[in-house]
């Protein structure tokens, strides 16, 4: 069965990891980091990498432009490979929303979107 979210229809596969979606955007925009800061969003990638996928760790290439990462996910079949990327940064930007998962960082906000990329990847 698919989740119909106003039109917008979700998939089975998609549901079964929605609440974990939800849960790692809003954990990455309550804790925003501007561009060239993100050490603690890169670590929090490279942790989800290592245990929702099981990557070896040296498959993950981290510190690219600073605090940039590469990870590569290995499939089991030869082939074509693509690429998927997604921003870490924040915007200095105060959040004035009151809702559970706020800004913890004055002066910085996820009002890019950049915490539903991150999250949206984490979990494909």
């Amino acid at each position: 069965d698919e989740l119909d979210l106003g039109g917008i229809c979700v998939h089975p596969k998609v549901l079964s990891c929605w609440d974990e979606l939800i849960s790692q955007r809003r954990w990455f925009h309550a804790h925003p980091e501007l561009s060239f800061e993100e050490v603690r969003t890169a670590a929090k990638v490279v942790d989800l990498l290592i245990s929702y996928c099981g990557i070896p760790t040296e498959d993950i290439i981290q510190s690219i432009g600073r605090t940039g990462l590469i990870a590569t996910i290995r499939g089991g079949k030869p082939g074509r490979c693509i690429a998927l990327r997604a921003d870490m940064d924040a915007l200095p930007i105060t959040e004035t929303a009151d809702v559970d998962y706020k800004s913890t960082n004055i002066g910085a906000m996820h009002a890019c979107g950049h915490d539903g990329h991150m999250a949206s990847l984490l979990t494909a």
